[in-house]
């Protein structure tokens, strides 16, 4: 199993980790026959590791979270804090969220009072998506967790690593 540390090193530090040992592609075994393809090693596999370190970063996520907010819950609430009502499109795009989805997290958010879907003001037929009072209190507090969850996820690395990591993932999306 691998650790949160030697997980990252795998996906940033060691070059040509993707297959295992085996013969080229098209190389000729003794006795001319073809050749093994080179063996596929899931351990070392990015989306293999990235997976495991998602897996990580939920447990964490879900321990430490207030009010039970799922990771696309507090990512809505996040994105509404930070740019303001929007219509729920926008916002589904903004959290990399299919229609389906942000639809289904708005709802429960508004159930629980944390949103609100009204009309726009300048054009009635675009409804768009508020923060509550209330919604604004527990996203800022929520907030605070949240950096604490990053610092968690990320502690196995020096913040070196950390901002090295950070800015491949970005260049991975």
């Amino acid at each position: 199993m691998y650790t949160p540390a030697s997980i990252c090193s795998c996906i940033i530090f060691v070059p040509g980790a993707v297959l295992g040992r085996g013969l080229s592609a098209g190389a000729k075994a003794k006795g001319g026959a073809a050749a093994p393809a080179k063996r596929y090693i899931l351990d070392r596999q990015a989306g293999f590791i990235l997976r495991q370190v998602v897996q990580r970063h939920i447990a964490i996520f879900t321990k430490r979270m207030l009010y039970e907010l799922t990771p696309t819950q507090f990512a809505a609430l996040a994105k509404l804090y930070e740019v303001g009502p929007c219509s729920q499109n926008r916002l589904g795009r903004l959290t990399a969220m299919d229609a389906a989805t942000i639809k289904g997290v708005i709802d429960r958010l508004t159930k629980r009072g944390f949103t609100e879907v009204r009309a726009d003001l300048q054009d009635a037929r675009l409804l768009m998506v508020h923060l509550t009072g209330r919604g604004r209190k527990i996203t800022e507090s929520a907030m605070r967790e949240a950096a604490r969850i990053t610092e968690e996820t990320l502690e196995p690395l020096s913040k070196a690593e950390q901002g090295t990591l950070l800015r491949l993932l970005k260049r991975m999306c």
